[in-house]
This record gives structure tokens, C-alpha cells and sequence, in this order.
């Protein structure tokens, strides 16, 4: 077991460029255990990120005791990276599990049962939806629920209760791939898949860190890299990850800085004819207009901005423009940075330009950071429509109010959907009183928590939360729910290459608790909600019946489900969408004749100017005649909204740590994964450290305009000028773990044995990308101060990017 800490991506396992992937099972078992001693093994997949790993759960005595890879599955080939190995199963069976729902008595939550739970829920929301109506609800869910839930979900707000504040924390996590593969495409799914490691002549990694986000992928590239034809490796980030240092380019830019970079790639791609005129003429809309947007962009000039050597950028795109296949990934360093769809979209325009879509090796990954964002975003329970249908449409919305048999008025399409920021605003101004979240945390994952906190207090606001263990946000809640786990019921979800996988139920959940489907289903059921002939909306006896309503759902649409069943996914590995009739087998690749889902009849939206978000309307769209074409876009640069000055000096951003997993709900959970990442802590580099009077672990506080953390110092490899902070420390297990919890201005005991507060989102900022509404997590002025002596170092991972600097990285 502590092996796979400490070498996080297992055994080299090396291949050729066209050659199959070998195959390598990991597994882990609680001690003592063998797998002889195993009752039996479910079918799963991990979820513990967007990769969707094929496993199986090990049983004994009704107990998950276990897990190993799935050696047949397309995704992995057996393999686990340590999230996977030890918090799937250990994260979830832990003492800490709500077991009976509580509810809010004299401000404090006492347990209660189920009707007693779900009939408070139920008259505060019909009391809301009389007196004030729909818009008086929001619901605000997670990137880890199986498909059939976020359904329900989607249909309960959308045709139930006719609210169009749905979103998601997919909204902080990949809002912007989804956007910037509609605003290039004309619908969401991604076009590459993770096959095309096996092929391809270079990767390109923009702002994504996959050695510790997906550490099974980055197994895969390692693999490559270790084989007789490895592929070229580009890397954009500020950091000194894993990635960069077997990097051919290491483009550390300035946080904030994408979009300049993108343009001179581009403009180097155009000026050496590297592209395919060919291909563009007969595939892309709007080549002069970003051909005379990347003029100015020399290398020069981007590396004056970017902070960056012109020669490297450069070289970076001679390798994109004369190798035969690159595969590009794309993920949080551009999602959630200045200009995020913007910049994505100019990963989709290289791609474009040189006609490298939809064969082996030439692949797209605009990626997901969540194991089911992609259902989220299919199925609705976000922003979007289910089955990636255009709001602005009103045939695609009829087709839904045919679909659940109700009045097309009732589904909310008369203005675009609510994100996640402007839900919360809502809450903070009093519009919004009645709010349910589930499965997830925002009282650490949001910006400027400070405000969050606030807003999640509020008196008149009736907070609802769903979730596996009290955290943060379940502290403040009027009703909490507990919720079954992983492992702990039946479901599908879809990893980011658009892979289908079943996940069998293998135990009870304990105490109460119950399925998330289970409890959206009540909800319903008590409120009444009805169709036009007066039968009940949801008429679903479980997770098998949602699933079959979901694949009419996606009948025709870009995501079609309809060749899938349960018993297609039982057994071999996941299949990926579109499946149907015409591919039965599913497919790995889209566009590969170059015809896209851009028909103004089809497609998922009409677009939007890249710098202000104005949407395009559809008269405007329709008269440029897509048609299957798709869209060369881009805005002008322009610098993030908040820079450093002579009061905050530096550019702070946050990012992930291999160990831990969004607030470390489950993750800190798993001792072993717990003992590797065990507290919060902050990166400087050795130029600014020395600045400043900074060792190694020295306790240091980071301030911005909005707030304090205090941590140790890691002298580490970020670039001169930026503070890094991991996102995942919040207060929950501040004060000897567990649901004991700290309330709402809760702190940290460090390594000094003061005091400290530690959630990095206590600085970060309330702005977003105009066009996903992605809030922006890696661009904010911050100060930095020594306040105390270090006992030894920082608290921080040697094994990845945050490892010190010096001789060993």
C-alpha cells in the first residue's frame, strides 16, 4: 500500500506508438486481507476523477473490505491511482457517515426520521412556491452523482417545479470545456479520446496538471514516454509539476496570461504554413477574422506578457505544427484562469487549423475535473438542457415538454439559466429562499468564502443539503439528509471521453441513509408533482427505469444512449456515447468526417462574443450557414481582473494535490491518503522566499483585498512572482476530525501549534468568465508575510509539484 504513496503511477509498463496499451492490475484490500479471502467483487468504475476507471469492489461480510482494476476496461487496463485505491472504499466506510437525516431544532441539528425530514423540506418549498413562486428555488448539485440522479433532478426543476436556478459545481470545475466545445462545434462531447495516447507524435498539456489529477492517464503517457517512440511533450503551466519536468517545453506563464500565449502559437502555426487551408475552407467559419486577430501576437510580444522565452514558444509550436497526430488536453490552469473560454477555444482552433480531428493520435480533451460532470452537463441539472438541447430553441423545447408531458411554458427557457454565482447572489439578496445542495461542499469551494458563509447563514434562506458526512456546508443547514455512497447503490456515469460505465450496488448503506435517486423521488412523490393527464412525473421504480427514461431523453441528440442498456455494461468495459443503432458499439472518436453539430436546428447554442459573453442571436447564426462547419473564434486579450500591485504584490492561484479530492470529504477520510497530504500549506519560490526572509516551513500569512489564510511555507518550484495554495482545507476536522466540525468561522491547528485559518478560497475572487461563468480561481493579488518559525517543513507532498526546490527537482 504505501508504496502506491510514494510512487504514485505504479510500474512502467512501456509501449510503442500504435501498439495496445498492456494491461497491469492494481488492487488494495483492507490489512490482512487477501483476495482469497474476498465473498465476491462487484462491477464499478472509480470516482474519485474525470478518468472513470474500470474496478471492482471487494465484499466480505456485507462490507466494502477493497478494490482492483479492471484489467479489460478500455479507460485503464487495471490500473488505480492512489484516490482510487484507498479513499473509493475507505472514504466511504468510515465512522463519520451520516446515518438518519437531521433537522435544525433551536439552532442546533438533532437527528429526526425520514418523514420527518422530507416533510419539512416539503411544506417550506410548496409554502415558497405559493407564495413566491418558482424562481423562489434554487438547487445547486455536484459532479459526483450517477446519471439517473442528475435526471431526476433536471426534471424536477425543470418541468416540476420550472425554476431555471439549477447549476452545479461542475460550474467551478469544467463549465468552461463544455462551453468551449460548443462555441467551436456547436455541442458539448468531447471529440478525442484517451486512445489517441497510444498513437499520437506529441501531447500538449494546457494548464493541466494530469500527473495529479489523472494519474492513471499520466500512467499511460509515462508509459509512451518510457517506450521506443515517445511522443513529444509541451506543458503550460506555472508550476514545476511532474508533467514539466519530462516536458520537451515548459511554458510557465504568468497566471492570467493564456490567451496571449494561444494567439502566438497560433500566429507561428499560420506564418509557417502549417496549417491545412484545405480542411478549413471546407470545415471552419471565420479563418480572416482570426488570422488578423493573432497578427500583433509574436512570439516577442507574448513572451513579454506571458513572462515567458520566445524561443520556447517558438519551438512549442513548431512541434504542434510538424507532428503527424498531437493529442491536446485542456483543464483548470485555462478553465479557471482570465478569459478561460477564450483561451480553450484556441486550443480547439489549432486543432482546427490543421485538420487534426477525429483520426488516431489527433485528439481533443477540452477535460473534466469531476468523475461525472459530463452527466451533469447531459443530463441537464445544471445549466443546460438534457440531451445538450438549445435553450434558445423553442422546438427543442417542446420536444422536452412532449418528452415529460407537460405545458412547454413551465420549462423556464425565457432567459438563459442561472449559474452558480448568480444563484448565490440571489440567496444573498432574498429572491432565492429555498436552496438544495447535494453532494458537495460550497462553504469551501467557492470564491471569497467569507461571503459564501454569510450567504448559507442567512436567516430566511431554508438550506437543504444532501450529503455523506456533516460537512461545512451541512453545518449550516435546516435539513440534512444522508445519502448513500458509492458502492452503496446502482448507477451509470460517463468519464470525460465520453465512456459509459455501470457501477452495481455492492453493499447496504448504513444506518438510514438512502439513494440520492431514492430521495429525489420522494420529494416528487410528496409534492405532487404531476404531468398534463395528471400522472405523477416520475413514474421510475429505480435506477434501471431512469436510465431507460433518459435514453428517450437522448434519442437523436449528440449524446445518444439508445443502444446502451444495464446489461450491455455488465461485464467487459465502458462503452462510449454516441451508441445507437448506427454504432452499437459506441464511438471513439467524433468528427471524424469533419461534419460537426453546428446546424442551427440542431445545435446546443448559437454561440457568444468571446470577450463581453453577448449571446448570438439566432437570426444572426442562421445567416452565416454553419451547417456543419465550425467556428474559428477568439477575443481580444486583455489582462486578468485583478493584478498585482504595490499592496499585493503577488498573483495567487489555487489548483489539487494527487491526494485529496475537491474539500477532502472522502479523501481525508483514508488514513494513508490523509497521512500524504495532511495539512494545508502554501508555495513560494526560492527567488521570493529569500525576498522575504522565508525557510522552509516557516509559518507565512497569505492576504488578499477579501481575506487571511496562515500556513507553512514550501519552498518549491512555482514561478518567481505567484503564490500557490491547494483548494481542498477547510475546517471540518479542525478540532479532533469527525462531525464535531468547527462552525461557520472555523480554524486550523498547524504545525506551530497556533491557530490558523486555511481554506484558500477565503482570498480568491467573486468574478467569472463571461461566456461558462466559470468563476476564476487562478487570478488574484495576494501579500505574503513571515509570522512565525517553522518546526520543520511544510506539511506538503515531496512526490509531486509541491516537492522543494533544489537538487531533487
Amino acid at each position: 500500500m504505501a508504496d502506491r504513496i510514494t510512487d504514485i503511477w505504479g510500474t512502467r509498463t512501456p509501449f510503442a506508438g500504435g501498439d495496445e496499451w498492456p494491461a497491469r492490475v492494481d488492487f488494495a484490500l483492507e490489512a490482512g486481507l487477501t483476495e482469497d479471502d474476498v465473498d465476491h467483487w462487484v462491477q464499478s468504475a472509480c470516482v474519485l476523477c474525470s478518468n472513470g476507471c474500470g474496478c471492482d469492489i471487494a465484499v466480505k461480510d456485507g462490507l466494502m473490505v477493497g478494490i482492483r482494476g479492471r484489467s479489460a476496461d478500455r479507460i485503464n487496463k487495471g490500473r488505480l491511482g492512489p484516490k482510487g485505491l484507498f479513499a473509493s472504499w475507505q472514504g466511504v466506510a468510515h465512522k463519520d457517515r451520516l446515518t438518519r437525516p437531521l433537522i435544525r431544532e433551536g439552532g442546533h441539528l438533532v437527528e429526526t426520521d425520514w418523514d420527518t425530514a422530507m416533510s419539512r423540506v416539503v411544506a417550506r418549498s410548496r409554502e415558497l412556491l405559493v407564495s413566491k413562486g418558482p424562481l423562489s428555488h434554487g438547487f445547486y448539485t455536484s459532479g459526483q452523482l450517477f446519471l439517473e440522479e442528475y435526471y431526476a433532478l433536471a426534471v424536477i426543476g425543470k418541468a416540476g417545479i420550472g425554476t431555471p436556478h439549477m447549476d452545479g459545481n461542475t460550474r467551478l470545475c469544467t463549465a468552461t470545456a463544455a462551453s468551449a466545445l460548443k462555441e467551436t462545434f456547436g455541442a458539448d462531447g468531447q471529440p478525442g479520446a484517451y486512445e489517441d495516447i497510444d498513437s499520437c507524435d506529441a501531447i500538449f498539456l494546457y494548464g493541466h496538471n494530469m500527473p495529479e489529477t489523472q494519474t492513471v492517464l499520466w500512467s499511460r503517457i509515462l508509459d509512451r514516454l518510457a517506450g521506443p517512440t515517445p511522443p513529444k511533450l509541451v506543458c503550460v503551466d506555472p508550476r514545476n509539476t511532474e508533467a514539466a519536468r519530462y516536458a520537451n517545453v515548459h511554458l510557465a506563464v504568468r497566471p492570467g496570461t493564456n490567451l496571449a500565449l494561444m494567439h502566438a502559437l497560433i500566429r507561428e502555426v499560420l506564418k509557417n504554413d502549417w496549417h491545412d487551408p484545405q480542411y478549413v475552407r471546407k470545415h471552419a467559419i471565420g479563418f480572416d477574422e482570426l488570422e488578423e486577430a493573432v497578427q500583433e501576437w509574436t512570439p516577442e510580444a507574448a513572451a513579454e506578457v506571458c513572462g515567458v522565452n520566445a524561443d520556447d514558444i517558438r519551438e512549442a509550436a513548431r512541434i504542434f505544427g510538424t507532428s503527424n497526430n498531437v493529442l491536446s488536453t485542456v483543464l483548470q490552469g485555462f478553465y479557471q484562469s482570465s478569459q478561460a473560454t477564450a483561451s480553450s477555444c484556441q486550443v480547439n482552433n489549432l486543432h482546427l487549423l490543421r485538420g487534426m480531428l477525429g483520426r488516431r493520435g489527433a485528439g481533443l480533451l477540452q477535460m473534466n475535473g469531476q468523475p461525472t460532470a459530463q452527466n451533469n452537463r447531459e443530463c441537464g441539472a445544471d445549466g443546460d438542457l438534457p440531451g445538450f438541447r438549445n435553450w434558445g430553441n423553442q422546438g427543442h423545447i417542446e420536444e422536452l415538454a412532449s418528452l415529460w408531458n407537460v405545458d412547454p411554458s413551465v420549462i423556464p427557457h425565457w432567459a438563459p439559466p442561472t449559474h452558480a454565482m448568480q444563484i448565490f447572489r440571489y440567496a444573498e439578496q432574498g429572491s432565492i429562499n429555498f436552496l438544495w445542495v447535494s453532494a458537495t461542499n460550497p462553504a469551501v469551494s467557492m470564491p471569497e468564502l467569507p461571503r459564501i458563509r454569510k450567504i448559507l447563514s442567512k436567516p430566511d434562506l431554508f438550506l437543504v443539503v444532501q450529503d455523506l458526512y456533516l460537512t461545512e456546508t451541512a453545518q449550516l443547514a435546516d435539513v440534512v439528509l444522508p445519502a448513500a455512497a458509492w458502492g452503496e447503490k446502482t448507477g451509470t456515469f460517463t468519464n470525460a471521453s465520453r465512456v459509459v460505465h455501470l457501477s452495481d450496488k455492492a453493499v447496504e448503506p448504513p444506518g438510514d441513509a438512502r439513494a440520492d435517486l431514492d430521495i429525489f423521488l420522494d420529494y416528487s412523490r410528496r409534492m405532487e408533482f404531476s404531468t398534463l393527464d395528471g400522472h405523477p412525473l416520475l413514474t421510475w421504480d429505480g435506477p434501471e427505469s431512469a436510465f431507460e427514461a433518459w435514453k428517450d431523453c437522448s434519442r437523436g441528440r449528440p449524446c445518444d444512449y439508445t443502444g446502451l442498456s444495464y446489461a450491455k455494461l455488465r461485464g467487459g468495459s465502458g462503452i462510449p456515447w454516441p451508441c445507437n443503432e448506427e454504432n452499437p458499439d459506441g464511438v471513439t472518436r467524433l468528427y471524424t468526417d469533419g461534419n460537426f453539430p453546428s446546424a442551427p436546428d440542431y445545435c446546443e447554442n448559437y454561440g457568444h462574443d468571446l470577450l463581453t459573453g453577448a449571446e448570438v442571436e439566432p437570426e444572426s447564426y442562421r445567416a452565416q450557414k454553419p451547417d456543419g462547419r465550425a467556428w474559428l473564434k477568439t477575443a481580444p486579450y486583455h489582462p486578468p481582473h485583478e493584478e498585482p500591485d504595490d499592496d499585493y504584490p503577488f498573483r495567487y492561484t489555487t489548483g489539487r494535490t494527487a491526494y485529496h479530492f475537491h474539500t477532502r470529504t472522502k479523501t481525508a477520510r483514508s488514513r494513508t491518503l490523509n497521512d500524504a497530504a495532511p495539512r494545508m500549506w502554501v508555495e513560494i519560490s526560492v527567488e521570493d522566499a529569500g525576498d522575504l526572509g522565508i525557510s522552509e516551513g516557516d509559518i507565512v500569512r497569505v492576504s488578499s483585498r477579501r481575506g487571511v489564510i496562515e500556513a507553512p511555507a514550501r519552498v518549491s518550484g512555482v514561478r518567481p512572482g505567484t503564490i500557490f495554495a491547494p483548494f481542498h482545507y477547510g475546517y471540518w476536522d479542525a478540532r479532533g476530525g469527525g462531525n464535531a466540525g468547527v462552525g461557520v468561522e472555523g480554524d486550523r491547528t498547524n504545525s506551530d501549534g497556533q491557530q490558523h485559518t486555511t481554506a484558500a478560497n477565503e482570498l480568491t475572487i467573486t468574478e467569472w468568465d463571461p461566456v461558462s461563468k466559470q468563476p476564476i480561481f487562478k487570478n488574484a493579488a495576494v501579500r505574503v508575510e513571515k509570522i512565525g518559525s517553522g518546526n520543520g517543513p511544510a506539511p506538503a507532498p515531496t512526490t509531486t509539484a509541491s516537492r522543494p526546490a533544489g537538487p531533487q527537482s
